[in-house]
């Protein structure tokens, strides 16, 4: 039934302009013209879907579980309000009458305007062939496609992405960490052969497959199979994959079906001219959809730059776009990648190579009359910047060719050396960000004109706003810039509030606040559901303050501590089961083996901690794993989480002639009081028998060193990537007394630190007078703080696991475990 058409009325008298598509480009075109004119137009945006502006190019660390959609959002809906923008969202625009200035929704709005923008974008390219209508096949180009693949990946199984383009690889890469089973099918012999050289695409290729992806290249699709949903798909030479789901990643063309009904002048695009005017002088068009002077674009800087130059048509200043040679900067699955200009040889040009294949290094520079015409660049992109802004300005590069490939500061004799002075040395129009076409020139003129801080600059030009790779140089430039006058700016949880960490954790206690809904709104967030990194501490915050009240929040944790493993690169799993101290028995090896060989896992590795990690495990086998590791009585190491990890011990005066103390047996104790613990970060503790120091405990979070005369006690310890020794709390003379000091240990810093923040930082910041004052002097403080430790401890969980398995039933002594020291040192300080 056709519905009657709803026009809306308009009181404001002002031009009216529309903008068809509320992606990247209509949005970005918008932001141009009210930098330039903000109350000339009213402006009404119109997206296909229910979502604000959000950054398309940020999609994949979203399916990656790196980011949530509140991290991607370019423009949220106060930008819309604050700018007096009408936002129609999830009612696309179905109709141009050309005629009349107007335009139709799906839902019937009728609207009339007197400018149109049409920034449609691109459309997913489906490949013709059987079977691509079947359930289970889907393209990847927004948050749609994203949440079909986490709803897949959810399920587990296998994967099949068609297309080795960046799309493509993006797409197996997050469904690959997410524990599905990749395969990547690329029609072309190269991966990314609009990107990178033959040599490049090798290294990339091999790469992946060492992270246990499956990719074969010069592979043609021929049906994807399946009886209503798909179950596998055909190559040409008769392969067959099996899969669960198949991604279609083979490219994008320019949505131009509304702009053809409507009688434009097309072509592989929306054909344009320097202002973006459509063959309608009333109708421009920008972005992904358009054609000029018979290309068309799918990189972000060509894209901005024709954003500004159709604001400049709009205010009747018109500049007119000139295309400019574009540069490809990426990070692909983790692994970075550059290319710039012509890498495709021909007459006259001369490749400069540079190989490091047991690195992964690999640069190629294409010279042509001893000027830069192309550049490749795989696993140390560094000097992209350097080598496109010698491309751009058309630079002779005659007297420094022999260094040219080693990398700019080589070139100059050291000169550059610096990272500042290369910064520096960068021309106006070198390109700093490349997600939202920003030079260093602009960076550094929103610099002058006040933003006088990392978030500022973000705020004012966008750089260093999406993906983060230019972070480095901005921060460069702020100091080149402003001196010693750069702000540092309080410090807050993250983008979505004000409050700083330690304002957060004093409000909860103080207005008794019980939910993360509850903290969100009495401290007026804005973003309503939080992101990735508040929403994390803010759950582990209540776990700290309401012990036995709170109910954890799952979906508010990391995907290791979500899943109760670690996760791997290949999308595997690790499982570490808990041995008290470092002991183990003939049980305990026996279902480990036996759940080694069950689950086919192909690699068991002795840990640092005195454990075995059983590597492989599939997604899917995790409850059956600790089902049969629970049946032996065997329990969560843990080694996921922000929580107690391991206590290594040595073997102490039972056994070693050295030994001063029974290390093994407090070692075991310490364990058993403490495993289960949330804390801001991973919390390592370690005794040794004697000060030979075989446990490493003076690099450990809380070490205890045995001396004849009873025990030193260590805190601060880290020997990660910045080792750091511990410093000394102070010596006690009893086991009961070293506990004691443990938990209240324990519990200061889980009630003081920032959430990922460890102890080693910890006393940095507060400093170590600071703790052994709040430790040392009071004994009865220090007992309220242990009291208050053991007491949250009757409410941590007995094993992650316990809940999900069907009938697993362990036997008593591991949950009772947990409590046998707690029970006796509870009735002691009583």
């Amino acid at each position: 039934m056709k519905h009657e058409p709803i026009r809306v009325a308009e009181a404001d008298k002002r031009p009216h302009l529309i903008v068809i598509g509320n992606g990247m480009a209509g949005c970005r075109a918008v932001e141009e013209l009210l930098a330039r004119d903000p109350a000339r137009y009213r402006v009404t945006i119109v997206g296909a879907e229910r979502h604000v502006n959000y950054n398309r190019i940020m999609l994949s660390p979203v399916l990656a579980g790196e980011k949530t959609f509140d991290d991607i959002v370019i423009n949220g809906r106060d930008w819309y309000d604050s700018n007096g923008i009408t936002l129609i969202a999830g009612d696309p625009i179905v109709a141009i009458d050309r005629a009349a200035r107007t335009v139709t929704s799906r839902g019937g709005i009728v609207m009339h305007y007197d400018r149109l923008l049409i920034a449609t974008g691109s459309d997913p390219f489906i490949i013709p062939v059987p079977g691509k209508d079947l359930t289970g096949v889907i393209s990847f180009r927004d948050m749609t496609d994203v949440d079909a693949m986490l709803a897949a990946a959810e399920k587990g199984g296998s994967a099949v992405v068609i297309g080795g383009g960046l799309l493509g690889l993006e797409a197996a890469h997050g469904l690959s960490l997410r524990g599905m089973t990749v395969t990547v099918i690329h029609l072309m012999p190269t991966l990314m052969e609009r990107q990178l050289d033959e040599a490049a695409g090798w290294l990339l290729k091999t790469a992946l497959e060492a992270r246990g992806q499956t990719i074969m290249t010069g592979a043609d699709t021929a049906e994807i199979v399946g009886d209503g949903r798909v179950e596998a798909v055909r190559l040409k030479d008769g392969t067959e994959i099996p899969a669960d789901l198949v991604v279609m990643a083979v490219g994008i063309r320019p949505s131009v079906a509304l702009a053809r009904e409507a009688g434009l002048e097309v072509g592989r695009g929306i054909k344009v001219d320097d202002h973006m005017v459509t063959s309608d002088p009333a109708i421009l068009a920008v972005g992904e959809c358009v054609e000029h002077q018979g290309q068309v674009y799918g990189l972000v800087a060509p894209l901005w730059d024709m954003c500004r130059a159709l604001a400049d048509g709009l205010v009747d200043a018109p500049s007119g776009y000139t295309p400019a040679p574009t540069s490809t900067k990426l990070k692909v699955a983790g692994l970075d990648v550059f290319s710039a200009g012509d890498f495709s040889g021909g007459d006259g040009a001369e490749d400069i190579v540079l190989r490091d294949a047991s690195r992964g290094i690999y640069k190629r520079v294409v010279v042509k009359e001893d000027r830069i015409v192309g550049a490749v660049l795989y696993g140390d992109t560094a000097d992209g910047n350097w080598y496109f802004d010698l491309l751009r300005r058309a630079e002779s590069v005659a007297d420094i060719r022999e260094a040219l490939i080693f990398g700019q500061a080589f070139a100059t004799g050291g000169a550059l050396a610096d990272p500042k002075a290369a910064v520096a040395a960068l021309s106006e129009e070198a390109e700093i960000c490349g997600c939202n076409g920003v030079s260093k020139g602009q960076v550094a003129a929103c610099i002058s004109m006040g933003a006088h801080s990392l978030d500022a600059v973000r705020a004012a030009c966008k750089a260093s706003a999406s993906c983060g790779s230019c972070t480095g140089i901005v921060e460069i430039l702020l100091a080149l810039t402003l001196g010693g006058e750069v702000e540092a700016g309080p410090k807050t949880m993250c983008k979505c509030t004000s409050f700083g960490h330690d304002d957060v954790r004093r409000e909860i206690v103080a207005q008794g606040m019980r939910s993360i809904p509850e903290v969100m709104q009495k401290l007026h967030w804005t973003t309503p559901d939080g992101c990735s990194s508040c929403r994390p501490a803010l759950n582990y915050y209540l776990l700290c303050a309401l012990p036995g009240d709170y109910v954890d929040d799952q979906q508010s944790r990391f995907v290791n501590e979500r899943m109760h493993a670690n996760i791997q690169k290949d999308g595997t799993y690790s499982v570490v089961p808990r041995m008290w101290g470092g002991l183990t028995n003939p049980r305990e090896l026996r279902a480990i083996a036996d759940v080694v060989e069950k689950f086919n896992a192909p690699m068991v590795k002795v840990t640092g901690g005195q454990r075995l990690d059983i590597f492989g495990i599939r997604k899917e086998d995790l409850p059956a794993v600790w089902a049969d590791l629970n049946a032996a009585g065997m329990v969560s190491g843990h080694a996921y989480g922000k929580s107690l990890r391991t206590v290594k011990t040595c073997v102490g005066s039972e056994w070693c002639r050295f030994g001063t103390q029974d290390s093994t047996g407090l070692g075991v104790k310490l364990e058993r009081a403490t495993w289960g613990s949330w804390m801001p970060h991973k919390f390592k503790i370690a005794v040794s028998g004697c000060p030979r120091n075989c446990a490493e405990a003076t690099i450990k979070d809380f070490g205890v060193v045995c001396v004849d005369s009873g025990y030193e006690l260590h805190v601060g310890g880290n020997g990660g990537i910045k080792v750091r020794a511990t410093d000394l709390l102070c010596k006690v003379a009893t086991e009961a007394e070293a506990m004691e000091m443990c938990a209240a240990f324990i519990q200061l810093y889980r009630e003081e630190a920032r959430y990922l923040e460890r102890t080693a930082p910890w006393i940095e910041r507060v400093g170590l007078p600071y703790i052994q004052a709040r430790l040392l002097p009071d004994a009865a403080a220090r007992a309220e703080l242990a009291r208050r430790f053991f007491f949250s401890q009757q409410f941590s969980q007995d094993d992650p696991w316990a809940a999900r398995v069907e009938g697993g039933e362990r036997e008593q002594h591991a949950p009772m475990a947990r409590f046998e020291p707690v029970a006796a040192r509870q009735e002691e300080m009583a």
